[in-house]
């Protein structure tokens, strides 16, 4: 029992684009965001979320996100 929980998938996305302004979470162009890409761990998801954040940061609207899959998947879960 405790392999299963230890191998549980913990599904993240990461993505994220330019905001239209900075006191908003509404994208400029929908078109153009940029999917990082789904990782299996909140520590993976984080790695690749600070390094596209890092890679971006002279654009003051530009912003990534990391989304908690799992959450959405199963809510009932923790």
């Amino acid at each position: 029992m405790a392999e299963e929980t230890e191998n549980k998938q913990l599904l993240h996305l990461v993505f994220g684009g330019e905001l239209k302004s900075l006191s908003s979470v509404d994208f400029r162009n929908l078109d153009e965001l940029d999917v990082v890409g789904i990782f299996p761990d909140y520590k993976s998801a984080e790695i690749a979320w600070k390094a596209k954040a890092q890679a971006t940061v002279d654009n003051a609207h530009m912003r990534y996100f990391i989304v908690h899959l799992h959450r959405l998947l199963d809510p009932q879960a923790k």
